[in-house]
């Protein structure tokens, strides 16, 4: 099929506060994640109106792709508002259940969308940015892109569908990325395979030209590809996940978190003791029961079907304003800002297996 440039510009929604901008420009649908002060942090809104469109264009056959940004010159998106949930729970209100619920169910249909997505990660891509991203067929970063997990940081576990797709990437790396909550660049995203092609964010605008005027032929994704092909590249050198794999490897698939911390500080692996030593200090600043359950839920996820990761997520949020560290984390890091959080339990060494164990009881992974 061959369709000329359209120059239709058609403003699609009546965003609230316009968060989330939406225009189709010669076949494409392009969502723009519209909250630049605040790092594009999704808030349920947000989860709202992008599902509705998404939902709108699927069935619209005058659109043939979704390009998925985020505004300023900062981040794609940042996570979700997380400020916004702390205050639900505090508050006795139903906001942050209702949020995961949603912003889960948006996920899973980013991961089934009928029509190819395009996901531009320029900047920061954390947590629930993440989740928009992972389900897209073509997702492009930039020198200035920073990919995380970072959950473990404020006592969470990285979910949005991290269940899935941070134990499938090779050997240990999603683990490490998981438990450790550490950022990596373009490089290690397209070596980790959390991203497909690398494009100088100086070319955005140039590819934004390309897209307004490309012509439509064989399949749309395929027209995708073969313009991303004349102006992006697929790997890079130097991926510093690359050389430190074997240390990586070998620490992340140790049994437990204490086994990691302790082999971390004990053991050189090839050329990589002051990365372990670091990764190590880095471990004892996190929540150990955040990183505990994290451990066990990606090593769970290596075998769930993506539904089923979705569906252990939720389970695991259900439980977590209450018996998890998230609560106490936000306080210390982001609304009292001491930095000085006080997770239950404090250290790795007082971790009991059957605390960590409970919060999978009654999860059915059969799906049934």
């Amino acid at each position: 099929m061959t369709a000329q440039a359209s120059s239709r510009r058609t403003p699609s929604m009546d965003a609230m506060q316009n968060d989330v901008l939406a225009e189709v420009r010669n076949h494409i649908g392009h969502l723009t994640l519209n909250r630049p002060a605040g790092l594009n942090a999704i808030t349920l809104d947000m989860v709202r109106l992008l599902q509705q469109q998404l939902d709108a264009w699927a069935s619209d056959a005058d659109v043939h792709a979704v390009v998925l940004r985020g505004a300023g010159e900062k981040a794609f998106c940042a996570g979700g508002d997380i400020r916004s949930l702390y205050d639900s729970y505090k508050s006795g209100d139903t906001l942050h259940e209702d949020f995961f619920v949603e912003e889960y169910a948006l996920d899973l249909a980013i991961h089934h969308y009928r029509k190819p997505v395009l996901a531009l990660m320029d900047g920061f891509v954390l947590g629930g940015g993440m989740g928009l991203v992972q389900g897209a067929d073509l997702r492009v970063v930039t020198e200035k892109s920073r990919l995380a997990m970072p959950e473990v940081a404020i006592g969470y576990f990285p979910d949005v569908g991290g269940s899935y797709f941070l134990p499938r990437i090779p050997g240990e790396l999603g683990i490490y990325l998981g438990v450790s909550g550490v950022q990596i660049r373009a490089a290690d995203a397209l070596y980790c395979g959390l991203a497909d092609w690398y494009l100088d964010s100086s070319k955005l605008a140039l590819l934004d030209d390309k897209l307004d005027q490309m012509e439509w032929q064989d399949t749309p994704l395929k027209s995708l590809q073969n313009l991303l092909a004349k102006h992006a590249v697929q790997t890079l050198p130097d991926a510093p996940l690359e050389a430190l794999r074997p240390a990586i490897d070998h620490f992340f698939a140790l049994p437990d978190v204490p086994s990691m911390i302790e082999q971390l500080r004990a053991v050189t692996v090839a050329d990589s003791h002051e990365w372990a030593v670091s990764t190590a200090d880095l471990l004892e600043t996190r929540s150990p029961l955040a990183m505990a359950v994290t451990l066990e839920m990606l090593r769970r996820g290596r075998h769930l079907s993506l539904e089923n990761c979705f569906a252990l997520e939720l389970h695991l949020d259900r439980q977590w304003f209450a018996r998890g560290d998230l609560i106490e984390g936000v306080r210390a890091l982001l609304i009292d800002k001491d930095k000085s959080p006080r997770w239950n339990p404090p250290t790795v060494a007082e971790l009991d297996s059957a605390q960590v164990a409970s919060f999978f009881h009654g999860f059915d992974e059969s799906g049934s």
